[in-house]
């Protein structure tokens, strides 16, 4: 995961179970299952101690579905179908923070993902003392090459050997490549 202690978030978890609802009234469309999980979740994302939920979503912008819609009402639109399942339930329940992270198979993401790569790039900024305006090119750059992988993977399947990634973490990339 991008998000990890590197910068300063804490016990960071793929696909965490949600604590199960137990007589709490929450909102119509919240997903009530005791099976229920998320994508990630993180402490100090976005306060100190706080606990923030992230679920993703990857849509294609020319899709039937969307033929209709403008791509910033696209956006908008898959933000608040992930906020209306999962809002209540992770602010009721959890005594959390959620964030809905979206993007297009053409490389945008929605108001949500960009505050929250934002955050990011200023908590690796401070704790990294590198500029941020190299550290957010970095993540946006990598954000893409990952989508672009993961459309082609869907279209046309995983081909070769599995290779491991060679990553060094991100707080021993030297970003600033002028002084």
């Amino acid at each position: 995961s991008g998000i990890n202690a590197e910068y300063g978030a804490k016990d960071v978890e793929t696909e965490p179970s949600l604590l199960p609802v137990s007589g709490q009234h929450l909102a119509t469309g919240s997903v009530l299952g005791d099976d229920a999980r998320l994508d990630v979740s993180a402490r100090n994302l976005w306060t100190p101690l706080a606990r923030a939920f992230l679920d993703i979503r990857v849509f294609h912008p020319q899709a039937q579905t969307n033929s209709v819609k403008s791509i910033p009402a696209m956006y908008s639109a898959h933000e608040q179908e992930k906020k209306r399942k999962y809002n209540s339930r992770v602010i009721n329940v959890e005594k959390a923070t959620f964030t809905p992270v979206v993007f297009s198979t053409s490389g945008g993401m929605g108001q949500e993902a960009t505050k929250l790569f934002k955050r990011v790039a200023q908590k690796m900024s401070f704790k990294t003392d590198q500029r941020y305006s190299d550290i957010i090119s970095f993540i946006r750059r990598r954000l893409r090459f990952d989508l672009l992988r993961t459309c082609l993977i869907a279209l046309r399947g995983y081909r070769g050997k599995k290779h491991e990634r060679l990553e060094s973490p991100i707080c021993e990339l030297d970003l600033n490549l002028v002084e």
